[in-house]
């Protein structure tokens, strides 16, 4: 099982941050942050329930981290392990509708889910940290690769002007930054191509880009 303590700062302040495993007495606090993290228009009925997080901590507990802080969960990211490249998929298709019951033991990629952390701890560096402690799960477990599909939430201001491919290019070259995807480029994840209706999001207009992490000690 997982568990790891280090300093986030609050501005200049270090504030001793906790990522570990969840479990089910975290369950209630998961839900609020997903509440509090992905409001309006994002449709509700994508916020977890305990029926899902409840086959997260069955099914793979190493892919079910959370942050916490002062005793307050305050964010989480979620994978599970998968072996098919089928490409393109919806992400209902790739999580079965974020229950992950397609989870298997011998697939060679952990798939993010989702991540997400509380507005009011955002500067805070929580994100990157639950990102790179996913990172050391896919190390020890010596998997091939890390994926997942990224929002463009930006998207639908450019929709008029750009193909989703060229609002891509225009992270890439720094052009435009994105919330989401220049985030998880920060986080050295690395886009692999667009995925049209992937998800229910008005904002990306049901748009996502793949985004990959290569185990750096498997990598050819």
């Amino acid at each position: 099982m997982y568990q790891k303590k280090c300093y986030v700062f609050d501005q200049k302040t270090p504030r001793m941050a906790i990522i570990r495993n969840y479990t089910p007495s975290d369950f209630s606090s998961l839900i609020r942050v997903q509440q509090a993290a992905f409001p309006p228009p994002f449709p509700s009925e994508l916020w977890w329930s305990e029926e899902q997080l409840h086959e997260h901590v069955t099914r793979f507990p190493e892919g079910a981290l959370c942050a916490e802080i002062d005793g307050t969960i305050c964010g989480s990211i979620t994978g599970l392990r998968v072996k098919t490249d089928d490409y393109p998929h919806t992400w209902s298709e790739i999580t079965s509708d974020g229950f992950i019951t397609n989870h298997t033991n011998s697939g060679q990629t952990l798939y993010i889910v989702d991540i997400c952390v509380s507005p009011s701890y955002r500067k805070l560096g929580i994100g990157k940290l639950l990102m790179s402690s996913m990172y050391e799960v896919v190390v020890q477990l010596k998997l091939d690769r890390l994926l997942g599909g990224g929002r463009i939430p930006h998207y639908h201001r450019y929709h008029h002007e750009l193909s989703p491919e060229q609002y891509l290019d225009g992270i890439q070259s720094g052009r435009i930054s994105d919330p989401v995807i220049t985030f998880l480029m920060r986080c050295g994840r690395t886009p692999v191509g667009i995925v049209a209706d992937y998800i229910e999001d008005e904002e990306s207009l049901h748009h996502a880009v793949l985004m990959e992490w290569k185990n750096p000690f498997l990598a050819t």
